[in-house]
């Protein structure tokens, strides 16, 4: 099975991933939520991820989801991923992308997960108002305009 570690900014990610749960199912292995705080020094923040990474890290894969592109937790973890076989960092994490996760990792390979993971997370994303007044408008397109 494909593991994955959440590491963000504050409790954020364990709320996505109890949020997550709620959702899909609880995930009963291979899912650490890692928190980054202010007082926490780079080093503790460090150990812990990569205590993690050598728990979590599997022949089928691990993800790491961090919250903010050149933020502290994605810093950490590039570093420690860098030379490690089927391990990736996706940063940006959202509850949509751990949703098409935990629904999705036993059944696709790690490339077609994280493939899946990354359309998944850019699909959610829209602006809904848009997308409603879309499709509640009129279809003007086959009729002749006015003169």
């Amino acid at each position: 099975m494909i593991n994955f570690i959440i590491i963000t900014h504050g409790e954020f990610g364990a709320y996505l991933v109890e949020a997550a749960e709620g959702i899909v199912g609880a995930q009963a292995e291979g899912v650490r939520a890692v928190t980054v705080r202010s007082r926490q020094s780079l080093q503790e923040i460090r150990g812990q991820l990569e205590s993690h990474i050598h728990e979590l890290q599997s022949p089928q894969g691990l993800i790491i989801f961090t919250d903010i592109v050149g933020g502290t937790a994605n810093n950490i973890a590039l570093p420690l991923v860098v030379n490690l076989s089927k391990t990736t960092v996706i940063s940006g994490v959202n509850l949509y992308m751990l949703i098409s996760a935990f629904s999705h990792r036993q059944s696709f390979s790690f490339d077609d997960l994280t493939q899946k993971v990354l359309e998944d997370s850019k699909k959610s994303i829209q602006d809904t108002k848009k997308l409603l007044l879309a499709k509640s408008a009129p279809d003007n397109s086959s009729k002749a305009e006015a003169p």
